[in-house]
Formats: C-alpha cells, structure tokens, sequence
C-alpha cells in the first residue's frame, strides 16, 4: 500500500509559480512511476505530468509543456511539480498518483493505482 501525501497548493495571480509536493508515507516509491493529474469543476480528470522511476524519464501534456517541470528529490521519496507561468486556466485539484506497470508511465488517470487527496491550486487573472 502507498500512502500518497501532496502540498503546496494555493491562490497565485496569474504568470506567478507554485510548486507541489508529493510525498510517499513512509517510504521511497521504489519501482512507481509517478503522475500528476488535475481536475477542475464540471470537467474530467486530466493528464498533467509523469515521471518514470527506471531512467526518470518525464512526459507531460501539451497545454503545459515548456511551463511545468515534474523532478524526483534526490531519495525517489518525493515528487515535485514546479508550476511556472501559471494561468487561469490552470485552476484546479492537482492529484499525484502511483503506478508500478511494465512501461512507460500511462496517461489514464486510470491506470494509476494510488492517488493522494488532492490540492487545490487558484489561478487568478
């Protein structure tokens, strides 16, 4: 069982930064990839950013490519997700999952097995 614990979240006006946490309760996440998804009112759970634990490979979604950058600290006990230029449209739940499959870390909230409970982040124009 993994214990996902996320913080950081909060109210930044627009073009400003955050970055969120994702700590593994009491142990590293050893052989999880990790991803961060997002979901804001009325609209479905969306891809944000993953990391792979073989190789650190990282992907993410195109509406936050060049402004987004997701990173393991240095024990793979934590995952961050630096959030730079951030706009309105960013306003949402940002979640951090877990999954072990054989492969590249997936895209579908679905196939993740672990989730955290979720931190809201406001972007205001």
């Amino acid at each position: 069982q993994v214990q996902l614990v996320e913080s950081g979240g909060g109210l930044v006006q627009a073009g400003g930064s955050l970055r969120l946490s994702c700590a593994a309760s009491g142990r590293a996440f050893i052989n999880y990839d990790l991803g961060w998804f997002r979901q804001a009112p009325g609209k479905e759970r969306e891809f944000v950013a993953a990391i792979a634990w073989s190789g650190g490979g990282t992907y993410y979604a195109d509406s936050v490519k060049g402004r987004f950058t997701i990173s393991w600290d240095n024990a793979k006990s934590t995952v961050f997700l630096q959030m730079n230029s951030l706009k309105p449209e960013d306003t949402a739940v940002y979640y951090c999952a877990a999954e072990r499959r054989a492969g590249p870390p997936p895209r579908s909230w679905n196939r993740y097995d672990y989730w955290g409970q979720g931190t809201q982040v406001t972007v205001s124009s």
